[in-house]
C-alpha cells in the first residue's frame, strides 16, 4: 500500500507544435522566436505562461496529473520532455474537439503499476435541441470522457479507474443552448451513465471522476444540470469531502467590470464511498500560483492580471492514502 498525489488542471491552450527540436536557449527566447517555431493553425502557449505552468506543477511534485484543453499527444509530449525534465509518462487520445483541445494525462514514471487509456468519444449522447427536434443528428461528447485504468498485471482487474472530461462550456454561437446548459447536461448524464456501467461490471474497483465541468458542480448552489450526479451516484467532491471554505475552493475567476473579479469552482474530482476514506484531507485545494520568489499570487482583479497566470485555471491537488498497489 502507498500514497497517490494527484492533480486537475485546465491547462488553457496547451499546444506546444514545433516544426523542428528546439535550439538549446529556447527558454531564454523572444516572443517572436518563439512563436516562429511553428507554421501550425494553432498558436502556441506563450512561452512565460508554459514556464510557470511547468514551475508550478513541478512544485506540486503529483503522481498522476489529469490535464484539459492540451493540443494533442505532440503537445503533451513536448511540455514533458522540454519543460518537466522528462519526469512524466504523457498518455492521451484526441478526443472530438472543434478546437482540437484533449483531455490527457501526465503519469510520474517508475511507479509500481501499469496504466492505459480507453475513449468513450463514440458514445452518443442523449440530446435534442427545440430548433431541430425533425433531425436525426447525432450527438457526441464535445471533447471525450477518458477512462485511464490503473492496474498491476491486468487491464481487466484495475486496483483504480480514472474518468477525465472537459464538459460543454457556457458559449453558444449558434443560439440554440443558452449558456451550453441542455448540452452540458446531456454530456454529464452520459459520463454518469459510464460511471455507473463501469461499477456494475467492477463493484469492487474505485472509480474517480474528474475534470473541468464548465459549471458549479458541488453541493453548494449546484447548477441544475448537475443534479443527475447527486441522485444517480454515490460521488462526492474532494473539496467538500474535505470541508475546505467556499472562499477557497474557487478554480476559476471571473473578472467583472470596475475592477472587481469572482472565483467559482469549476473544476472538480469526485471520490466515490471506496475511496472517501482514503482522502488525505490536509491535502485537499486548490492551488494558488506563486510568484518568481516563491510567494503567492493574489487573485487577479483584472484581465490584465489573469492573463499574466499560467492558466486561467487553478489546479486541484489532493493525495489518496493506503492505495492497494
Amino acid at each position: 500500500m502507498s500514497n497517490l498525489k494527484f492533480c486537475q488542471i485546465n491547462a488553457e491552450n496547451l499546444f506546444l507544435l514545433f516544426d523542428h527540436p528546439l535550439p538549446p536557449n529556447y527558454l531564454k527566447l523572444e516572443k517572436r522566436q518563439w512563436e516562429s517555431l511553428t507554421t501550425s493553425v494553432f498558436e502556441n502557449k506563450p512561452l512565460q505562461k508554459v514556464i510557470s505552468l511547468a514551475g508550478a506543477l513541478k512544485d506540486i511534485d503529483a503522481d498522476i496529473v489529469m490535464l484539459n484543453e492540451v493540443g494533442g499527444l505532440e503537445s503533451l509530449k513536448n511540455f514533458n520532455h522540454y519543460f518537466l525534465d522528462e519526469k512524466y509518462s504523457p498518455i492521451l487520445v484526441e478526443g472530438n474537439s472543434d478546437r482540437s483541445i484533449d483531455v490527457g494525462f501526465l503519469i510520474k514514471k517508475n511507479l509500481p503499476f501499469y496504466f492505459d487509456l480507453f475513449s468513450h468519444k463514440n458514445k452518443e449522447i442523449d440530446l435534442a435541441y427545440a430548433s431541430n427536434l425533425d433531425k436525426k443528428t447525432t450527438y457526441r461528447f464535445s471533447r471525450d470522457c477518458a477512462e485511464l485504468r490503473l492496474f498491476k498485471s491486468d487491464v481487466n482487474q484495475p486496483f483504480l479507474i480514472i474518468l477525465l472530461t472537459h464538459l460543454k462550456s457556457p458559449l453558444d454561437p449558434e443560439r440554440i443552448d443558452a449558456g451550453g446548459v441542455l448540452r452540458r447536461a446531456s454530456e454529464l448524464r452520459a459520463c454518469v451513465d459510464i460511471y455507473n456501467e463501469l461499477r456494475t461490471q467492477n463493484p469492487m474497483v474505485p472509480i474517480m471522476f474528474c475534470g473541468d465541468f464548465n459549471g458549479a458542480a458541488g453541493r453548494i448552489q449546484t447548477d441544475v444540470e448537475f443534479a443527475y450526479l447527486y441522485a444517480n451516484t454515490d460521488l462526492e467532491d474532494v473539496l467538500e469531502l474535505a470541508q475546505i471554505p467556499v472562499d477557497e475552493r474557487h478554480t476559476f475567476i471571473q473578472v467583472r467590470s470596475g475592477f472587481r473579479s469572482e472565483g467559482r469552482q469549476i473544476d472538480y474530482c469526485f471520490l466515490p464511498d471506496l475511496l472517501k476514506p482514503k482522502l488525505k484531507t490536509r491535502s485537499a485545494r486548490a492551488y494558488v500560483y506563486k510568484d518568481l520568489f516563491g510567494s503567492t499570487l493574489k487573485r487577479p482583479d483584472t484581465l490584465e492580471q489573469k492573463a499574466q497566470l499560467p492558466s486561467d485555471h487553478y489546479p486541484l491537488i489532493f493525495t489518496l492514502e493506503n492505495m492497494n498497489f
